[in-house]
């Protein structure tokens, strides 16, 4: 099965999970988003990371060209992943791919370091009663993400993707 891993990074979460994506699918090819030529592949999987509740603008531009096609998906946030921003996030990729008649076969995601600069931002920028503002929960959670995508993730996401893989 001629597959291809694609991401979208901006701290270098994301492709760090790609390249643990790459090893779990033999034979495949892996590039960022931007070096995509075109999309004759029989699977297609695109990482991104979070932004404003799903895919970063990379990424979305890039998902809506993906047209009848297996997908899979892998992303990382700054959220917990077992939160419901998580959960809201996979549904909304998920929209992204079946709106234009994809089948996704598979997702996986994973806290990752949110952007120092975003942080400094919403330090300065927002009050801690506000939702982005540095209250002490999310200021703990943003110390939290800093660590991540740590080993365990990546070898998460490996294992996810090689059961899947081995799957269809």
């Amino acid at each position: 099965m001629k597959t291809l891993i694609t991401y979208s990074t901006k701290t270098g979460n994301t492709k760090k999970v790609a390249e643990a994506v790459y090893k779990a699918i033999p034979n495949s090819d892996i590039m960022d988003i931007s070096e995509v030529k075109n999309l004759d592949y029989d699977l297609i999987i695109v990482g991104t990371w979070i932004d404003r509740g799903t895919a970063d603008a990379k990424a979305l531009k890039f998902i809506s060209t993906i047209k009848n096609k297996n997908t899979g998906f892998f992303f990382t946030l700054g959220a917990y992943p077992d939160s419901k921003h998580a959960n809201d996030c996979i549904e909304a990729i998920t929209k992204l791919f079946t709106e234009n008649n994809n089948k996704v076969l598979a997702h996986y995601h994973c806290q990752g370091a949110i952007d120092p600069k975003l942080i400094e931002m919403m330090k300065t920028k927002f009050s801690p009663d506000h939702p982005h503002g540095p209250n002490p929960e999310r200021v703990k959670r943003w110390a939290d993400a800093s660590t991540h995508p740590d080993q365990n993730d990546l070898d998460e996401a490996y294992n996810y993707f090689k059961k899947f893989i081995e799957t269809i």
